[in-house]
């Protein structure tokens, strides 16, 4: 007949499993924490990169401007939003905008730092050439 040994046989006993999954849990309250917040720093990356691209456009608009006319302007609305004249592949999304709206959505004549109902979106002064993120993050205003 068959007759098993279970003195012989080697395992975890429950004290020892209870002991790792408390170890488990310390560690997990840990490292949550520090990773909760990558979304949002994500977002605010991603915005900064896409305003400089803006920006940059813009700045170069204004200079070809001074260079072929004499006379260096702001690119207008209109032209802000034609793919090609300010932006190759035209203007990229605001990271904060909200689903509904517009990819490209731009506001225009408002002043820095007030941020225009809900949609996100872009904020432009056609007078100065600043341009910023229509959005209530902390801190964008001295993007």
């Amino acid at each position: 007949m068959f007759r098993s040994n279970l003195s012989g046989e080697k395992g975890f006993t429950l004290i020892e499993l209870v002991i790792i999954i408390v170890i488990l849990g310390i560690l997990a309250a840990v490292a949550i924490p520090k990773y909760q917040d990558i979304t949002g720093e994500a977002k605010e990356a991603s915005c900064r990169a896409a305003l400089g691209s803006i920006r940059s456009g813009i700045t170069i608009y204004y200079a070809n401007q001074a260079v072929k006319n004499g006379q260096a302007a702001w690119p207008p609305i209109d032209s802000l939003t034609t793919v090609g004249s300010v932006m190759m592949h035209g203007i990229p999304a605001n990271p904060y905008q909200h689903p509904d709206s517009a990819s490209d959505s731009i506001l225009v004549g408002y002043s820095k730092g007030t941020t225009i109902g809900t949609s996100g979106g872009w904020v432009y002064n056609d007078s100065t050439g600043e341009i910023w993120p229509n959005t209530t993050v902390v801190g964008e205003n001295n993007w």
